[in-house]
């Protein structure tokens, strides 16, 4: 079977999770092409160039977000200047396994295009921090993008899709290795570290004092914030690749075995599951006591938080959603893979196309002040008025303009 026609058989993808040949480079490869409709987005063959799906962050007047190019970008929203950190290295091998060399040519991890950048950044204080595919964590200086520590110091961890998380005073984050790590926020320190033993791609999720971290050996964990002790395992029937959602003593989880699920923050008991048409992907948002969740079947499903009824007939957008949405002032704003933009009005369950900006989105959406901030793949910011639907003037991350 060749790969163009793998890409596109998503049963065949589906079939390959539950029989647990997970950790093999290709399957891999062919989820996250098959996830985005056979988009190059990463992999180990020859001619895809490395892009991620960063999310952006505001502060302060400022989006923070990931490039293409490999770079922290800061974009100053109210006069649109933008300036840029140094770009991130590969190792000097090339690569893990199957990544080229930072210049030399087309591979999951780096390229002409720089390191791919998966995760989000972070803000905590007036450090910003972001991981990349290389295998190093780097903080910044929010205002100037001056490098304040990099870790590890010497050498590369295994590479990080996640992105990082801030909590307690700590930096936590995983890799594809499976391993977790808790870092000293201030100064890059190593607190401790958690083997789950299989990838991790999801972003972790926390509340006050409980690191949740997903992976592909099906299970979800809660982890100590403080000391990185387990505290449960959960189990479910396929990998888990999104982030968690934390809400009212309730972990929210989505598994590629379809489900959602509901799990009890403090037993690690489940509560309860609902069955999509495809895979939970995106972050599901609450509003109400309502969790409502895309899915890559192209739907919005409207839950009981309690107990994972449908309290609405699911909405049908037509396009699969993998873009973790936004609330503004009870309103959910939702970008589909194609890129159309819906609103959802809480109120009434009313969904309107609010704009079209004609690329594909994969990335989280990031919104301030009224103004959702999408990151496509052609190094580009697509800002869009969620009051009007109006599309604002587009912000290059290139460095070169």
């Amino acid at each position: 079977m060749s790969f163009k026609k793998t890409f596109k058989n998503l049963p065949l993808i589906e079939y390959l999770f539950q029989r647990k040949l997970r950790g093999k480079t290709v399957i891999l490869l062919v989820m996250v092409l098959t996830i985005v409709g056979g988009s190059a987005v990463i992999g180990c063959v020859k001619g895809l160039q490395p892009i991620g799906w960063s999310g952006g962050v505001v502060e302060g007047g400022s989006l923070l977000v990931g490039s293409k190019e490999g770079k922290l970008v800061a974009v100053n929203l109210a006069t649109g200047s933008r300036q840029w950190s140094e770009a991130l290295k590969m190792p000097p091998s090339g690569g893990f396994g199957c990544a080229a060399p930072m210049y030399g040519g087309g591979g999951c991890g780096g390229g002409p295009t720089g390191v791919a950048i998966y995760g989000t950044p972070v803000m905590a204080g007036d450090l910003v921090y972001i991981g990349g595919y290389n295998g190093k964590v780097y903080a910044y200086n929010s205002q100037s993008l001056e490098a304040r520590w990099i870790y590890p110091r010497e050498g590369y961890l295994e590479p990080i899709i996640s992105g990082p998380i801030a909590i307690s005073n700590k930096i936590c984050f995983s890799t594809s290795d499976g391993e977790v790590y808790a870092l000293d926020a201030a100064t890059g320190d190593k607190k401790w570290e958690f083997q789950i033993g299989d990838k991790v791609w999801a972003t972790p999720a926390s509340d006050d004092d409980t690191v949740y971290v997903g992976s592909f050996n099906n299970k979800l964990y809660a982890l100590d914030a403080e000391s990185g002790k387990k505290k449960w395992e959960f189990e479910t029937q396929g990998a888990i690749a999104s982030t968690p959602l934390v809400y009212n003593d309730t972990v929210y989880a989505g598994s590629l075995d379809k489900n959602l699920y509901a799990v009890d923050t403090v037993s690690g008991k489940k509560k309860w599951d609902f069955t999509g048409g495809r895979w939970f992907w995106a972050t599901p948002v609450v509003y109400g006591g309502v969790i409502y969740a895309p899915c890559l079947d192209g739907k919005v499903y409207l839950l009981d938080a309690d107990n994972g009824r449908e309290v609405a007939e699911a909405i049908n957008l037509d396009s699969p959603v993998s873009s973790s949405p936004v609330m503004i002032g009870g309103k959910i704003i939702i970008a589909t893979q194609s890129g159309i933009v819906y609103t959802l009005d809480t109120s009434n369950n009313a969904i309107a196309q609010i704009a079209n900006i004609d690329r594909d989105v994969y990335g989280p959406l990031c919104a301030s002040e009224g103004i959702i901030y999408i990151h496509t793949q052609d190094l580009t910011i697509h800002p869009v008025d969620t009051t009007t639907g109006g599309k604002l003037t587009t912000i290059s991350l290139k460095s070169s303009e």
